[in-house]
């Protein structure tokens, strides 16, 4: 079931897709460093691509490249698409506050890289002015819909997954009190809630879940503060919260320090945490995590570029083909794989109609 708000193709046909938009609109249709000269991160391209090569430049969201979560799941489909597509690749990291997100966009731009990728919805604005005075660039946007020719929308059905991860919260926990932190209060991490909460719903009506945003929408440091997340989660754990799942980057560490010293469990977001996360002692408190594979997003992206595709669509990625979805590490949700599979089949089916909106 293709999201109805955004969605045009699945995972599966985004290369060719992409290229039918392409004959479409015709061939003329063209954290981490919080430096404000963003210089690349280790590892990145060098400043002068290859001529002839397949140049790709990326860049991060608040928090840059390390936060074991969306920015890293970004960085993992470049590097997918250096090592199987040849890719000379450059990434990018903005300031703290996240205000030269354009000058990071023009920078690559200016520097040849083609195409560009911008990572989170807070480049939507941003990519459609740099897009405008870059025809003959092409762009990708991911959590935010296309609005140029040469500009293409990677969204996911994030409550779709969510709603996964609630059924696995309510069915684990023992108290009937499950938890939500969400970075910043914005449309996009209220998907998550939603999702979640429904979830939670259908398998146990009368359970409780507390909800906490670290910030308001804007202020997107919300992404990147571990302690405001440690602090939420400890207050979930102390009314009697056995689970708490988090979609708040970064600040996510400070969910599952709170979960580590409860002795209770957390769930992941965005990549598979329990694999991402170095600290051994918080590892097995994450119980699962909400895969939302931008990772995915951004090679099927450079490989349809490579292919000869154009921008001025949207592809979302669901739970029809496994843009969302939940991590099995650990073995904790093994037991319930049953009740995860028929819940997943129901949606895929259309039966269950999971809400965007709490």
């Amino acid at each position: 079931m293709l999201s109805k708000r955004f969605g045009r193709m699945a995972v599966g046909t985004v290369a060719g897709a992409m290229l039918m938009a392409a004959a479409a609109c015709g061939s003329g249709n063209t954290g981490g460093d919080t430096s404000a000269s963003a210089q690349p991160s280790a590892g990145a391209g060098s400043d002068a691509p290859k001529a002839g090569a397949l140049k790709v430049g990326l860049a991060f969201d608040i928090g840059g490249r390390g936060d074991k979560s969306f920015n890293d799941a970004a960085y993992a489909g470049l590097e997918k698409a250096k090592t199987e597509l040849g890719a000379d690749i450059k990434e990018l990291s903005p300031a703290s506050d996240g205000s030269n997100r354009g000058e990071l966009l023009r920078q690559l731009a200016d520097a040849g890289y083609n195409p560009i990728i911008g990572v989170g919805f807070a480049y939507g604005e941003d990519i459609k002015k740099v897009a405008e005075e870059y025809t003959d660039i092409q762009f990708a946007v991911v959590d935010s819909a296309s609005n140029a020719p040469n500009v293409t929308g990677l969204l996911f059905a994030e409550e779709q997954g969510s709603y996964l991860a609630g059924v696995a919260a309510a069915t684990k926990s023992e108290s009937g009190h499950v938890g939500f932190v969400g970075g910043v209060e914005n449309d996009l991490i209220k998907k998550f809630e939603a999702g979640f909460a429904a979830g939670v719903k259908s398998v146990k009506a009368d359970a409780k879940i507390d909800v906490k945003y670290l910030t308001p929408d804007g202020d997107f440091s919300g992404f990147k503060a571990p302690d405001k997340g440690k602090v939420a989660a400890e207050k979930m754990y102390q009314d009697g919260a056995d689970i708490v799942y988090h979609a708040s980057g970064d600040s996510g560490l400070g969910v599952f320090q709170a979960a580590a010293a409860a002795k209770k469990k957390a769930i992941g977001v965005d990549s598979d945490q329990r694999q991402t996360i170095k600290e051994t002692d918080l590892q097995s408190v994450i119980m699962t995590s909400m895969l939302k594979r931008v990772d995915v997003g951004v090679f099927e992206y450079i490989k349809a570029f490579q292919g000869g595709a154009k921008g001025g669509s949207n592809v979302t990625y669901d739970l029809k083909v496994d843009g969302v979805g939940l991590a099995t590490t650990g073995g904790e949700i093994d037991d319930i794989k049953d009740k995860l599979d028929a819940a997943k089949k129901d949606i895929v089916d259309g039966k269950i109609t999971v809400p965007a909106k709490p």
